[in-house]
């Protein structure tokens, strides 16, 4: 019986057991003092591990990474990469899109004009959000605060 009451004291003493485990607990602490000495220690331990912290990195080490030209040039080079693939890929299925489409005879006008506006919008939409990006980028007001 005592092995199992050991294995209620964590629960016990972080207030996880039932009312039933509960009293159990409590009618075997009152018979021994073995197992009030063991329970004393969990509050300790609990006290302690509730103190624990994990210890932040000085802001020298941050302001370093943050300035760092790796960082920098990671970032930039994975946004290279990642574009250009996007492009190419963007671009081989439009390019199979359309060249079916506008090959097939049986393709309904509509459905060609409707394509094509919608690729020709989406171009303008994909420049003008591009430049507007770049506009903010190199106008940021906060760009330096981190400097």
């Amino acid at each position: 019986m005592t092995n199992d009451i050991r294995k209620l004291l964590a629960g016990y003493v972080d207030g996880e057991l039932t009312n039933e485990e509960k009293m159990a607990v409590e009618q075997a602490l009152a018979e021994s003092p073995e197992l009030q000495t063991e329970l004393e220690e969990f509050r300790k331990l609990k006290e302690v591990t509730g103190m624990a912290q994990y210890a932040d990195l000085p802001d020298e080490v941050w302001e370093t990474y943050w300035e760092s030209i790796y960082k920098k040039l990671e970032r930039g080079i994975g946004w290279i990469f990642f574009s250009v693939g996007a492009i190419v890929l963007l671009g081989f299925g439009l390019y199979e899109v359309f060249s079916q489409l506008y090959l097939d005879p049986d393709a309904p006008l509509w459905t060609k004009i409707g394509l094509t506006a919608l690729a020709v919008g989406s171009a303008v939409l994909l420049v003008s959000f591009g430049r507007e990006r770049w506009f903010a980028y190199k106008r940021d007001r906060y760009g330096k605060v981190l400097k």
